[in-house]
């Protein structure tokens, strides 16, 4: 999903060769949304845009969390600095309605590939 994002974000620069990147570091950031099944099956007779706004929270907590300890020790791969509705560089509030609908992909996901 990554890679598809920044994908775009070039496309929108006018980057035509679709440069996209990514770091290492994330495939274990990305790794923790195995902890999602758990949340999904606690809340998962709770309405859709319910679950969304609590992944949408899990997800805004974790990346300022270690986007923040990443930041301490100068490896953070991503900088939200420059953007108008960022928290310390490390997350951007505007991505929220973004995180809500990635949280009920994953869910999707894991529904299809559980059956």
């Amino acid at each position: 999903m990554e890679i598809i994002w920044t994908g775009l974000v070039s496309f929108y620069k006018k980057d035509y060769s679709l440069e996209s990147k990514t770091s290492i570091y994330m495939f274990f950031i990305y790794g923790l949304a195995v902890f999602f099944e758990p949340i999904y099956k606690v809340f998962s007779h709770f309405p859709a845009a319910l679950r969304g706004g609590l992944y949408c929270f899990i997800i805004f907590g974790i990346e300022f969390l270690v986007g923040s300890a990443m930041k301490t020790i100068k490896i953070c791969p991503w900088d939200y600095s420059g953007a108008k509705y960022n928290i310390k560089g490390v997350i951007r509030l505007d991505y929220a309605p973004l995180w809500l609908f990635a949280g009920l992909y994953f869910e999707f996901v894991y529904l299809f590939l559980s059956k």
